[in-house]
């Protein structure tokens, strides 16, 4: 046979039957190699210059491609006369395409196999999968393209060498799964060392260990692993690792290996699998707190059950009175309350308000089944950035399981949809340094049976009087409470030894618990100072620092004890302590406080560690730490004091800096091939994070998500104009993709507001494109398109063609979906002219589409078919993949109205088959769905049933609102025929 067959995966090479051909020089097979990663697709002769040659090609750089592709055709096709069109490499435009079957090409092959393991071990059939993704990597030959030069071979090969060992991780899993775990170890070992930032690996190598009976050796792997990731990226390890670690050493027993299983038989419908309680953690509701019969205004979904209570205190002490006294709002018997109950605990800051209300949460917790919300309210908090009604709302609907883009826009919907999930629950809600009433309202459930304490330095007196709160002030601790304090932090043994110098400074502390906490911290730091000299420092410092004044203002009783804190500490660590009073977030990393300080990572970790142990600093979560009010106060006015105003502005500048480059590398990840946004020079001493996978690059922002937010305000107000619009810009894709819509309208006005005031118009019309793209996420299409237009006319007097062309484009699509389809078409249009214009291939694609879809709304389907067609040339000339799937549905829906039904189900094939292999789960939702039409006009009832339960999953894994639209569908598809239904509008393109 004269079959051709085509490897990259090691040496580029290439067959005849069995005879291997002769490809020629390195760069003619790096010709050959790029037309082959193409898979079938045109790659124009531009793209081919910059795959051999990059930035500087020769001179003649185009007639030595030619030369390259007539000797790759003559080998190729050795028979081909000169007059005949060539069957396997063909010119197409200025560009060429290579005709390659899948199972022609090693890379297809390790490919489809790859697929078919994942569907294999999807279905419970591990010992297919293993066997799939033995065979897949058992076609490589080394590692791929070896040999070739060029910048092609640099970018591929990282893909490819990721695809290897995600394909190998996922083998060895299989593996540890089907109980070969002392096999994989000898493999494992040299890959970890190989590879010691990747967590996969040292995952499986622990469970492989573990399972081995080598416990100690897996949490050493997991010691080497975090101290590479801490000391190379100033990361700790993810969650599922830092689990997984804790699963070993409590050497949990569900971590040990089951036997491999075939595929069970499918579940009647409606079932859900039964999973063991030791495997997810899980605790079953009891009765009175599971839902109730049906109600046609709660939402669909199953609420979450949060348990978000902080740590009880191990060394709290005294209250017992007034643990007491609140003990008793609670029925005696265990019973739920008749009412709403609600428990103000009161006092001046640091009085042990927090610390009594989470002691007494965790004593009751177990008679609220319904779960646990915690959230600091930040009422006191020195920069002013109290939490507001609507972003606590937010919060606890996340908590309680609401998708992002299942909460309302409006404060009062919010409130709606939050009290009804607390409907027939019992919650314990905590919320914790509340400001005023009003701050508090809007969070208390509205149905019996909830408990909720809220801690405040104010009284409350509106709460107690509207709501019946029951108001509990906390003064100073007793003399003798204060001594069991300081007896279970120090020993009772060092205070009998020293009785006085225990008394004086139980006196000096004024009995406060946060500061005796902080004289107990640095006496157990130093067991061998005796007493007395720490009594000594305190009074010390007492008389020169105005504290313990006995006033109203707990700050001036306090600073005396935090001032001789801070100067025990060592000079880099209380530089670091009085810059984070600059940092008005609710919490900072360890790399985020690197950069306020203007350390490398590995510096920074020593003084974060010092503060920690003082008691200056918490470390809430691992790599991350807070700061209380009133020690944040005291960094405030101690950088004040001690920091010149332009030492201040530079380490403000650098921490903002780190914020804005930093979501600027998550930024491809999450957006790949959309323009970047231009950023001034990084400064030398930036060290932002990198990231190597979207997965990752997301987390980062949804951690990091309060934190961005200040900064944008924070830049805002202090001048720091080009980051307050340059950050939300960045951002876009995540609050897209996460549908943080308020989050991104209130960031993208922010600067907005920002620019207009220092009269910076390129940051105004970059504002004004992130407001109108909130604006048109959040389904306000009138006040999207106004903003637009304001950009267009500063765009255009800016001379900025680049932003102008894509407001164009913007314009076309919030008209698509506002309906006014005759603007759509007038904007696409030009938009289309535009990109053709400048040559941005990737912009045309995207307005190709647009006119298309804007025709068949209208019912013009054959301008339509003709815009569609059009663009999917296009959109697979310059790779854009996800459009191109749009338009594949978009050409699916117009032949289902036009009663072509083999063509439609094609079409929509084709389109899921795209979405599937660029990972675009909406789109292969919405696809579902239109497929699903198609076979029920058709008659195809079991086939739509099908379809839609797959769209179904889809849609409620993102918690999308089409999933309400499918799941009737479903429930009316008994009653037969729905008849034709109109097209649902798929995922927005911007451009």
């Amino acid at each position: 046979m004269n079959t051709l067959r085509f490897a990259l995966l090691g040496p580029v090479r290439a067959w005849r039957g069995e005879r291997e051909l002769d490809l020629g020089s390195p760069q003619q097979r790096v010709v050959l190699a790029a037309l082959l990663l193409r898979r079938g697709r045109p790659l124009p002769l531009g793209e081919l210059i910059d795959a051999v040659w990059g930035e500087e090609p020769p001179a003649a750089a185009v007639s030595v491609l030619r030369t390259y592709v007539s000797r790759l055709r003559k080998v190729l096709e050795p028979d081909r006369g000169p007059a005949q069109q060539p069957r396997v490499l063909v010119s197409v435009g200025d560009g060429y395409l290579l005709r390659v079957p899948d199972d022609g090409l090693d890379l297809a092959v390790f490919q489809r196999r790859v697929a078919e393991a994942k569907k294999a071990r999807a279905a419970g059939d591990v010992p297919g999968a293993a066997d799939l993704l033995r065979a897949a990597l058992d076609g490589w030959r080394g590692a791929a393209l070896t040999g070739l030069p060029g910048p092609l071979a640099e970018t591929v090969c990282s893909w490819l060498d990721e695809e290897w060992l995600t394909a190998l991780e996922a083998r060895l899993d299989a593996d540890l799964a089907l109980g070969r775990h002392h096999e994989v170890i000898a493999e494992l070992l040299p890959l970890t060392a190989g590879h010691p930032l990747r967590e996969e690996l040292c995952r499986l190598l622990m469970l492989a260990l573990y399972r081995s009976g080598r416990q100690a050796e897996a949490l050493a792997a997991y010691r080497g692993t975090r101290d590479a990731l801490v000391a190379e990226l100033g990361v700790e390890p993810g969650v599922s690792l830092q689990e997984l670690h804790d699963r070993i050493l409590a050497a949990d027993p569900a971590l040990m290996p089951h036997p491999a299983r075939s595929p069970a038989p499918a579940a009647p419908e409606g079932a859900r699998p039964s999973v063991p309680a030791a495997a997810t953690g899980a605790t079953a509701p009891d009765s009175a707190d599971r839902p109730g019969p049906a109600d046609p205004h709660e939402p669909r979904f199953q609420p979450a059950r949060p348990a978000q209570l902080p740590a009880d205190l191990s060394t709290f002490a005294g209250r017992s009175s007034e643990l007491a006294r609140i003990g008793d709002l609670l029925p005696p018997d265990g019973s739920p309350p008749s009412a709403v109950v609600i428990s103000a605990i009161g006092g001046m800051g640091g009085i042990g308000k927090s610390t009594l209300a989470v002691h007494w949460a965790h004593r009751i917790a177990d008679r609220f089944p319904g779960g646990q919300l915690y959230i600091n309210l930040r009422g006191f908090d020195p920069t002013g950035s109290a939490v507001t009604p609507d972003e606590a709302v937010r919060s606890f609907l996340d908590a309680l399981g609401v998708p992002p883009m299942r909460i309302p826009a409006g404060l009062d919907a919010q409130v709606a949809l939050y009290r009804s999930l607390l409907a027939r629950r019992r919650v314990l809600v905590l919320l914790d340094n509340a400001r005023d009433a009003e701050q508090v309202r809007p969070l208390l459930p509205g149905s019996p049976g909830c408990l909720v304490i809220v801690t405040s330095r104010n009284r409350l007196a509106g709460l107690v009087a509207g709501e019946g709160a029951h108001p509990l002030t906390l003064d100073q601790l007793t003399r003798a409470e204060a001594h069991d304090l300081l007896a279970l932090r120090l020993g009772t043994d060092r205070l009998a030894a020293e009785p006085q110098a225990a008394d004086e400074i139980i006196t000096r502390c004024g009995r406060l618990p946060l500061a005796l906490a902080i004289v107990a911290a640095h006496a157990r730091a130093h067991p061998g100072f005796p007493l007395s000299a720490i009594a000594d420092e305190v009074n010390d410092s007492h008389g020169s620092l105005d504290a313990f004044a006995g006033g109203d203002d707990i700050t001036t009783d306090v600073r005396a004890v935090f001032s001789w804190s801070y100067k025990a500490v060592s000079a880099p660590a209380a530089r670091l302590f009085r810059l984070l009073g600059l940092h008005a977030g609710p919490d900072i990393s360890a790399p985020a406080a690197a950069a306020l300080a203007g350390l490398p990572p590995r510096e920074a970790r020593g003084p974060l560690a010092e503060l920690t142990r003082a008691h200056l600093l918490t470390e809430h979560f691992p790599g991350r730490y807070t700061l209380h009010d009133l020690l944040r106060v005291y960094a405030a006015e101690r950088v004040r004091v001690e920091e010149t105003r332009q030492e201040r502005d530079l380490a403000l500048g650098r921490l903002l800096t780190w914020y804005l480059h930093t979501a600027d590398a998550a930024y491809p990840h999450i957006t790949p091939n959309r323009r970047r946004i231009p950023l001034e020079p990084r400064p030398q001493d930036c060290r932002p994070l990198e990231f190597t996978t979207h997965e990752r690059a997301l987390d980062w922002c949804e951690t990091e998500r309060s934190n961005l937010i200040v900064a944008v305000h924070q830049a805002a107000q202090a001048g720091q104009t080009r980051i307050a619009w340059r950050l939300p810009a960045v951002l876009w894709g995540f609050f897209y993709l996460r549908s943080h819509v308020h989050d991104w309208l209130d960031t993208a006005r922010t600067g907005l507001a920002a620019a207009r005031d220092a009269g910076d118009r390129e940051g105004e019309a970059q504002g004004l494109c992130d407001t109108a793209a909130a604006l048109r996420n959040g389904g306000r299409f009138e006040e999207a398109v106004e903003h637009l237009r304001q950009a267009l006319v500063l765009s255009r007097e800016l001379g900025d063609r680049a932003t102008w062309t894509s407001v164009i484009a913007n314009l076309g699509d919030a008209y698509l979906h506002a309906g006014r389809l005759r603007e759509a078409v007038e904007y696409a249009r030009r938009g289309l002219v535009l990109d053709r214009i400048v040559g941005n291939v990737w912009g045309e694609g995207i307005a190709l589409c647009n006119l298309g879809d804007a025709y068949q709304r209208m019912g013009r389907y054959d301008e339509a078919l003709d815009c569609l067609q059009q663009a999917l040339v296009v959109l697979r000339a310059g790779g854009n993949r996800w459009v191109e799937g749009v338009t594949l549905d978009i050409l699916g829906t117009i032949h289902h109205r036009l009663g072509r039904h083999g063509e439609s189900v094609d079409h929509y094939r084709r389109a899921l088959a795209t979405h599937r292999d660029i990972g675009n789960r909406w789109g292969e939702g919405h696809t579902l769905g239109h497929l699903g039409d198609v076979h029920l006009d058709g008659g195809e009832t079991e086939a739509a049933r099908e379809s839609w339960r797959h769209a179904l999953a889809i849609f409620a894994e993102f918690g999308h609102p089409d999933a309400e639209q499918v799941r009737e569908r479903l429930d009316r598809l008994p009653d037969g025929p729905a008849g034709a239904r109109t097209r649902e509008a798929a995922p927005r393109r911007t451009a």
